[in-house]
């Protein structure tokens, strides 16, 4: 999937439930080589600071990219150069996330799962209700904005404390061109986000936010 190829709206329809959808979106994700998730993350970069309430936000909840996630780690460069407030997860032992301000790719820590952290003070939980973009990791979205994450619970909990504070960050989700699908299985705690973004391009499921002040 070369970053410059057209964006893909629906590709596949899957049936069945959100884990035979999981399993199968990753089996495509594992054939990915290093060199893909680099190049693909570099276009990401590109394409998210098209929306401006990325490349406009004072403060962008984000996450560090592993594996063969698309690749965040162009992106929270591109917007800690360009003074954006960079806040990144932290695993607590509940699944929750607590959040710490991302210094730079040095100041990265390693942590359990596999994850990368921010070596800062903590700012707590609530710390994310202060965002202006929240950036989301998932496997898939659909046409309607449905986002597929990857069934651990966190964000689920995240977004449930933004709608609990009132809080009304844009949610974009960052994917590969071939991961906006037909339709994602939905349940009723799921809420659509605001965009998707892709190597290939960007969609946006609602208006535009005001300008920021």
């Amino acid at each position: 999937m070369p970053p410059g190829k057209e964006f893909v709206r629906t590709v596949i329809k899957y049936d069945g439930t959100k884990a035979e959808l999981r399993r199968g979106l990753l089996a495509v994700r594992s054939a990915l080589t290093t060199d893909d998730v680099v190049a693909t993350g570099d276009a990401l970069a590109r394409r998210a600071l098209e929306l401006p309430e990325l490349a406009e936000a004072g403060t962008v909840a984000a996450y560090v990219s592993v594996g063969r996630e698309p690749g965040t780690r162009a992106l929270l460069e591109a917007l800690r150069r360009r003074g954006v407030r960079v806040l990144l997860p932290v695993l607590l032992e509940d699944n929750d996330l607590d959040w710490a301000e991302y210094g730079g790719p040095d100041r990265l820590v390693r942590a359990g799962r596999g994850l990368l952290e921010p070596d800062g003070p903590r700012l707590g939980p609530e710390a994310v209700t202060g965002a202006d973009a929240v950036l989301l990791p998932g496997l898939a979205v659909d046409g309607r904005g449905m986002r597929l994450g990857r069934g651990g619970g966190s964000y689920d909990r995240v977004l449930a404390r933004l709608d609990r504070a009132g809080a009304t960050p844009s949610r974009v989700v960052l994917l590969y061109d071939d991961e906006v699908i037909a339709q994602v299985p939905e349940e009723p705690h799921d809420h659509p986000v605001d965009a998707v973004v892709t190597p290939g391009g960007l969609r946006r499921f609602s208006p535009p936010p005001r300008p920021f002040p």
